[in-house]
Protein backbone atom coordinates (compact mmCIF):
# COMPACT_ATOMS: atom_id res chain seq x y z
CA UNK A 1 0.00 0.00 0.00
CA UNK A 2 0.88 3.69 -0.18
CA UNK A 3 -1.08 6.19 1.64
CA UNK A 4 0.86 8.98 2.24
CA UNK A 5 4.15 10.26 0.59
CA UNK A 6 6.62 12.92 0.15
CA UNK A 7 8.23 14.71 -2.63
CA UNK A 8 11.06 17.89 -2.32
CA UNK A 9 12.61 17.25 -5.75
CA UNK A 10 13.92 20.19 -7.26
CA UNK A 11 13.34 21.53 -10.73
CA UNK A 12 16.83 20.58 -11.58
CA UNK A 13 16.13 16.93 -10.18
CA UNK A 14 13.20 16.06 -12.07
CA UNK A 15 15.07 17.23 -15.20
CA UNK A 16 18.17 14.81 -14.57
CA UNK A 17 15.68 12.10 -13.59
CA UNK A 18 13.20 12.26 -16.72
CA UNK A 19 15.30 14.45 -19.53
CA UNK A 20 12.10 16.89 -19.42
CA UNK A 21 13.53 19.88 -20.94
CA UNK A 22 10.20 22.24 -20.34
CA UNK A 23 10.33 23.72 -16.86
CA UNK A 24 6.58 23.79 -15.69
CA UNK A 25 4.93 27.27 -15.30
CA UNK A 26 5.22 28.08 -11.32
CA UNK A 27 8.19 26.26 -9.26
CA UNK A 28 7.94 22.88 -7.54
CA UNK A 29 7.44 23.64 -3.93
CA UNK A 30 8.34 20.61 -1.59
CA UNK A 31 5.91 18.75 -0.40
CA UNK A 32 6.11 16.92 3.09
CA UNK A 33 2.93 14.95 3.76
CA UNK A 34 1.12 13.95 0.43
CA UNK A 35 -1.91 12.60 0.88
CA UNK A 36 -4.70 11.19 -1.27
CA UNK A 37 -7.12 13.18 -3.30
CA UNK A 38 -4.48 16.19 -3.21
CA UNK A 39 -2.82 16.97 -6.51
CA UNK A 40 0.54 15.50 -7.33
CA UNK A 41 3.05 15.78 -10.20
CA UNK A 42 3.55 12.84 -12.29
CA UNK A 43 5.17 12.16 -16.02
CA UNK A 44 3.75 10.21 -18.85
CA UNK A 45 4.77 10.62 -22.68
CA UNK A 46 3.49 12.99 -24.87
CA UNK A 47 2.01 12.74 -28.85
CA UNK A 48 5.85 13.24 -29.78
CA UNK A 49 7.31 10.24 -27.20
CA UNK A 50 9.09 12.92 -25.15
CA UNK A 51 8.44 12.91 -21.77
CA UNK A 52 6.30 15.40 -20.05
CA UNK A 53 5.68 16.72 -16.52
CA UNK A 54 1.48 17.30 -15.63
CA UNK A 55 -0.36 17.34 -12.93
CA UNK A 56 -3.59 15.68 -11.00
CA UNK A 57 -5.55 14.23 -8.40
CA UNK A 58 -4.19 11.01 -6.33
CA UNK A 59 -7.05 9.24 -6.72
CA UNK A 60 -8.25 7.86 -9.62
CA UNK A 61 -11.17 8.93 -11.73
CA UNK A 62 -11.84 6.87 -14.36
CA UNK A 63 -12.76 8.42 -18.54
CA UNK A 64 -16.25 7.28 -17.58
CA UNK A 65 -17.00 8.21 -14.02
CA UNK A 66 -20.07 10.32 -13.69
CA UNK A 67 -19.17 11.56 -10.36
CA UNK A 68 -15.52 11.39 -8.33
CA UNK A 69 -15.56 8.03 -6.96
CA UNK A 70 -15.72 7.18 -3.23
CA UNK A 71 -14.27 3.72 -3.36
CA UNK A 72 -10.06 3.95 -2.24
CA UNK A 73 -8.99 4.66 -5.65
CA UNK A 74 -5.45 6.01 -5.17
CA UNK A 75 -3.87 2.68 -5.26
CA UNK A 76 -4.72 0.11 -7.96
CA UNK A 77 -3.13 -3.55 -7.20
CA UNK A 78 -1.22 -5.24 -9.96
CA UNK A 79 -2.99 -8.47 -9.63
CA UNK A 80 -6.34 -7.17 -10.94
CA UNK A 81 -5.21 -3.98 -12.50
CA UNK A 82 -5.64 -5.54 -16.29
CA UNK A 83 -9.12 -6.76 -15.51
CA UNK A 84 -10.79 -4.44 -13.09
CA UNK A 85 -13.20 -2.05 -14.82
CA UNK A 86 -11.23 1.24 -12.97
CA UNK A 87 -8.06 0.52 -13.62
CA UNK A 88 -7.16 -1.29 -17.35
CA UNK A 89 -7.47 0.99 -19.22
CA UNK A 90 -4.52 3.10 -17.77
CA UNK A 91 -2.82 -0.12 -17.74
CA UNK A 92 -3.53 -0.30 -21.15
CA UNK A 93 -2.98 2.91 -22.73
CA UNK A 94 -2.06 5.70 -19.65
CA UNK A 95 0.59 4.83 -17.66
CA UNK A 96 2.73 7.39 -16.00
CA UNK A 97 5.83 7.91 -13.25
CA UNK A 98 5.39 9.63 -10.25
CA UNK A 99 8.04 11.87 -8.47
CA UNK A 100 8.84 10.93 -4.82
CA UNK A 101 11.85 10.60 -2.21
CA UNK A 102 10.24 8.85 0.53
CA UNK A 103 6.51 7.39 1.55
CA UNK A 104 4.72 6.47 4.72
CA UNK A 105 3.62 3.04 6.01
CA UNK A 106 2.15 2.30 9.72
CA UNK A 107 2.57 -0.30 12.35
CA UNK A 108 0.19 -0.62 15.42
CA UNK A 109 2.10 1.16 18.38
CA UNK A 110 2.49 -0.95 21.88
CA UNK A 111 -0.42 2.00 22.91
CA UNK A 112 -2.83 0.86 20.40
CA UNK A 113 -2.27 4.09 18.58
CA UNK A 114 -0.44 4.01 15.19
CA UNK A 115 2.79 4.61 14.04
CA UNK A 116 4.15 5.61 11.29
CA UNK A 117 7.57 4.73 9.62
CA UNK A 118 9.57 6.52 6.14
CA UNK A 119 10.49 4.47 3.81
CA UNK A 120 13.43 5.51 1.41
CA UNK A 121 16.48 5.12 -1.14
CA UNK A 122 19.83 5.15 0.67
CA UNK A 123 20.25 8.91 0.93
CA UNK A 124 16.91 10.03 0.36
CA UNK A 125 17.75 9.79 -3.40
CA UNK A 126 14.63 10.69 -5.72
CA UNK A 127 12.73 8.18 -7.05
CA UNK A 128 9.62 6.96 -9.20
CA UNK A 129 6.47 5.16 -8.45
CA UNK A 130 4.86 2.78 -11.13
CA UNK A 131 1.50 4.86 -12.31
CA UNK A 132 -1.85 4.59 -14.29
CA UNK A 133 -3.36 8.79 -15.29
CA UNK A 134 -6.70 9.50 -16.51
CA UNK A 135 -9.02 12.46 -17.57
CA UNK A 136 -12.26 12.78 -17.59
CA UNK A 137 -13.54 15.35 -20.28
CA UNK A 138 -17.50 15.41 -18.15
CA UNK A 139 -15.79 16.01 -14.83
CA UNK A 140 -12.79 18.08 -16.00
CA UNK A 141 -10.63 15.99 -14.03
CA UNK A 142 -6.45 14.73 -14.38
CA UNK A 143 -6.09 11.99 -11.89
CA UNK A 144 -3.25 9.17 -11.67
CA UNK A 145 -3.19 6.12 -9.08
CA UNK A 146 -0.10 4.11 -7.57
CA UNK A 147 0.63 0.33 -8.90
CA UNK A 148 1.20 -1.23 -5.89
CA UNK A 149 2.23 -5.22 -5.28
CA UNK A 150 2.87 -7.70 -2.23
CA UNK A 151 5.61 -6.79 -0.25
CA UNK A 152 9.60 -7.97 -0.30
CA UNK A 153 10.43 -9.68 3.07
CA UNK A 154 12.48 -6.91 4.11
CA UNK A 155 9.67 -4.78 3.98
CA UNK A 156 7.02 -7.32 5.18
CA UNK A 157 7.27 -6.56 8.95
CA UNK A 158 5.94 -3.51 7.93
CA UNK A 159 2.44 -3.74 5.36
CA UNK A 160 2.09 -6.70 3.29
CA UNK A 161 2.10 -4.78 0.23
CA UNK A 162 4.20 -1.82 -1.35
CA UNK A 163 4.33 0.87 -3.90
CA UNK A 164 6.16 -0.59 -7.42
CA UNK A 165 9.33 1.84 -7.21
CA UNK A 166 11.06 1.65 -10.49
CA UNK A 167 14.50 1.41 -12.26
CA UNK A 168 15.26 4.60 -13.99
CA UNK A 169 16.14 2.19 -17.06
CA UNK A 170 12.87 0.77 -16.93
CA UNK A 171 11.01 4.14 -16.85
CA UNK A 172 10.57 4.60 -20.83
CA UNK A 173 9.92 0.70 -20.95
CA UNK A 174 7.05 0.91 -18.57
CA UNK A 175 5.55 4.29 -20.41
CA UNK A 176 5.94 2.28 -23.35
CA UNK A 177 2.67 0.86 -24.10
CA UNK A 178 3.09 -1.64 -26.96
CA UNK A 179 4.26 -3.58 -24.47
CA UNK A 180 0.69 -5.28 -22.64
CA UNK A 181 -0.42 -7.69 -19.98
CA UNK A 182 2.02 -10.39 -18.32
CA UNK A 183 4.55 -8.76 -20.21
CA UNK A 184 4.03 -5.70 -18.43
CA UNK A 185 3.29 -7.10 -15.23
CA UNK A 186 6.72 -9.13 -15.28
CA UNK A 187 8.46 -5.96 -16.29
CA UNK A 188 7.04 -3.94 -12.93
CA UNK A 189 8.08 -6.77 -10.69
CA UNK A 190 11.30 -7.34 -12.14
CA UNK A 191 12.58 -4.07 -12.64
CA UNK A 192 11.35 -2.54 -9.12
CA UNK A 193 13.48 -1.20 -6.75
CA UNK A 194 12.41 -2.98 -3.11
CA UNK A 195 15.21 -4.66 -0.85
CA UNK A 196 17.21 -1.52 -0.89
CA UNK A 197 14.76 0.57 0.65
CA UNK A 198 15.47 1.98 4.01
CA UNK A 199 12.88 2.87 6.80
CA UNK A 200 12.69 3.92 10.22
CA UNK A 201 9.99 5.51 12.40
CA UNK A 202 9.02 9.29 12.52
CA UNK A 203 6.81 11.57 14.92
CA UNK A 204 2.94 10.55 14.86
CA UNK A 205 2.04 14.54 13.55
CA UNK A 206 2.22 12.79 10.49
CA UNK A 207 -0.90 10.86 10.97
CA UNK A 208 -2.68 13.70 9.99
CA UNK A 209 -2.78 14.49 6.24
CA UNK A 210 -3.30 17.77 7.25
CA UNK A 211 0.04 18.10 8.98
CA UNK A 212 3.09 19.60 6.11
CA UNK A 213 5.94 20.47 8.52
CA UNK A 214 9.33 20.22 7.20
CA UNK A 215 9.83 17.91 9.76
CA UNK A 216 8.23 14.89 8.70
CA UNK A 217 11.10 12.37 7.49
CA UNK A 218 13.16 13.04 10.96
CA UNK A 219 13.75 9.78 12.34
CA UNK A 220 12.68 8.95 16.61
CA UNK A 221 15.74 8.09 18.37
CA UNK A 222 15.83 4.22 18.80
CA UNK A 223 13.60 3.66 16.44
CA UNK A 224 14.10 0.52 15.35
Amino acid sequence: MCGRFTNELTWSQIHALYSIHERPATNLPPRFNIAPTQDVDFVHLDKAGNMELDRGRWWLVPFFAKELPKAAMFNARIETIDTSGAFREGFKSRRCLIPADGYFEWTKGEDGGKDPWLLQRPGGAPFSFAGIWAHNDNLGVTSCAIITAPAVPEIAKIHDRMPIILTPEAYRTWLNTEIQGTDAKALLLDAQIDSELEFYRVGREVNSSRYEGSDTKKPLINSL
